[in-house]
């Protein structure tokens, strides 16, 4: 690992190693270019990665550990996809140029928050994501802001779903998040209800996949919910063999999206996922605080969806079956993708990336004498 130009740093425990997972392929394809290395914190987390990957693995569970790693591999660019608290103790390597990549493109809150300050670059998807550090951050340098859209979603992965004639509808509920701010779980709301409406609908195959940590949560009400809609799901299948309800706990919901027709998601990256990668097929959104003026305007995909609510559940099966033969929102979508993801292709965005990352080597290696800056006048 003494050849690595850049770290991707990972401080969390095991339930939070999708937040890195996600972003192993196009690592890889970084690592073609410029040596990447992966430094975790915690064991455990280590040994969940190092089944995914084949890039290095160095573990520094402590802090002197980590300095001395730093000393060791003397990287040039390290990559964060997360906010953890225990990131700041690699930002005090002031060698390196750190750059914030996250996990996913949304619109929750904590998408835009003062931590984007402690780094030298922050990556975002595109135009959306600008506006929302700069409306919700005070005296926040928005040049640090680098576009690359979603590289994440530039790899596909093997369709998982069993081929079907029936219509595929798709209900992927985001957890409450760790603070009340930050939570767009409609679960506990809407989640019965919305599986009800789905298996309503005639000649249509359910697919429920929550995020990984609603199968964790420890507020009852979640835990309660989910486990009734997993079972909800399992009866209908036993009532309708045919059908091929099912429910998926585990695994990348990238996989199944190819096979779907429609979606229902919370605010949360796997919505805007759907917009980038299948924009063609419609998508509905839940707002389970009930407040349509807020999600209108902080939650931009809103307005080109079908929005779910308390009031108005009860009509979603026929809404969606209406949805599914005329898709009155497919243009919207379409400019909608545009704002949130400019005008890149699917696998343009590694490109970008991987550019990005590039040029922030080069600029390290300027920064710290190793070659001259280019613009800098002979002497």
């Amino acid at each position: 690992m003494s050849e690595v130009s850049v770290v991707a740093y990972f401080a969390d425990d095991p339930t939070r190693t999708y937040q890195l997972i996600q972003w192993l392929p196009v690592l890889e394809v970084l690592h073609q270019q410029h040596p990447v290395g992966l430094v975790l914190r915690d064991p455990d987390s280590a040994e969940v990665v190092s089944a995914r990957t084949d890039l290095p693995i160095r573990l520094a569970p402590t802090f002197p550990e980590l300095t001395e790693l730093y000393d060791a591999i003397d990287a040039k660019v390290v990559l964060y996809v997360n906010n953890s608290p225990a990131n700041f103790q690699s930002l005090v390597d002031g060698r390196m140029l750190h750059a914030h990549v996250n996990h996913g493109e949304s619109d929750k809150q904590s998408m835009a928050s003062n931590n984007a300050k402690a780094y030298d670059r922050v990556f975002v998807a595109g135009e959306a994501a600008v506006q929302r550090h700069t409306a919700a951050l005070m005296e926040f340098d928005a040049s640090r802001l680098v576009r690359i859209g979603r590289p994440q979603l530039d790899l596909r992965s093997d369709a998982v779903l069993p081929p079907t004639e029936r219509r595929t509808v798709l209900y992927a509920p985001t957890w409450e998040g760790d603070a009340v701010y930050n939570d767009y779980t409609s679960v506990e709301v809407l989640g019965r209800r919305i599986v009800d409406a789905v298996l309503a609908v005639p000649d249509t195959r359910l697919v429920y996949k929550p995020h990984p940590k609603v199968t964790t949560s420890l507020r009852a009400s979640i835990h309660d919910a989910h486990r009734d809609i997993l079972a909800t799901v399992a009866q209908a299948q036993e009532d309708d063999p045919d059908a091929g309800h099912l429910a998926v706990v585990a695994g990348d919901i990238l996989a199944l999206m190819p096979a779907c027709d429609a979606m229902i998601t919370d605010v949360s990256s796997v919505g805007l996922d759907w917009l980038y990668l299948r924009n063609e097929k419609p998508i509905f959104l839940t707002d389970p605080h009930l407040d349509a003026d807020k999600l209108r305007r902080d939650v931009p995909v809103s307005r080109c969806a079908d929005v779910i609510d308390v009031d108005n559940v009860a009509d979603l099966a026929d809404l969606l079956a209406s949805r599914l033969e005329v898709d009155e929102h497919h243009l919207a979508r379409v400019a909608m993708r545009h704002h949130y993801f400019d005008d890149l292709q699917v696998g343009e965005s590694t490109v970008r990336f991987v550019d990005a990352v590039g040029e922030l080597v080069a600029l390290r290696d300027r920064l710290m004498g190793v070659v001259p800056d280019a613009g800098a006048q002979p002497a």
